[in-house]
């Protein structure tokens, strides 16, 4: 037990640096999509520089990060397995599985537009680009809150929130169209 919160502080630290991956890769993408549209040679200078900042932010911070932020957690669980008795837990593990299956879907992503596979618009990668933004609110709500029964409330706020963002981002698409050197 006296590891117990030495091994806490590196799966918050592995967490965090694991969403600034989650949340820079997608406007790596979306930078990339909209390169795709600019003319020659611009696009393929832009597209080959962008494709090797994906590759290393992936590589170098995601992917680690990921793992390790997983196994710290998996040794905490097994320092402390009462808390696996605990409701919110459940629901905290849920959101982390949902967390997996985002970062695997990023990786699908992140594969096609290593090799110019251009499948979604940059409008959909902005609004993908919340996803890990939900996934976090829920998880830092169940964590601090601890309760299986309030994080309803926290659930219902990030909807509101996932709604308010899809509004501002629909506002922010308009605003680039009007201008776009915004």
């Amino acid at each position: 037990m006296e590891y117990y919160n030495y091994i806490k502080a590196l799966h918050l630290i592995f967490v965090i640096t694991w969403f600034a991956g989650l949340f820079y890769i997608p406007r790596l993408f979306i930078y990339h999509i909209e390169a795709s549209e600019k003319p020659s040679p611009e696009k393929e200078i832009l597209s080959k520089q962008l494709q090797l900042m994906s590759k290393r932010l992936w590589y170098i911070i995601t992917w680690p990060s990921a793992i390790l932020a997983i196994l710290f957690a998996v040794c905490l669980l097994i320092l402390m397995p009462q808390l696996l008795e605990q409701p919110w837990m459940h629901v905290k593990l849920a959101f982390v599985v949902l967390l997996l299956i985002y970062h695997l879907k990023t990786h699908q992503i992140f594969g096609q537009l290593q090799h110019n596979e251009i499948k979604y618009t940059s409008n959909f990668m902005r609004i993908w680009n919340e996803g890990a933004t939900l996934i976090l609110f829920a998880i830092i709500f169940l964590v601090t809150l601890r309760s299986a029964l309030n994080w309803i409330y926290g659930v219902i706020g990030i909807f509101v929130f996932a709604v308010i963002l899809m509004l501002a981002i629909k506002l922010y698409k308009r605003i680039r169209e009007k201008n776009p050197e915004a």
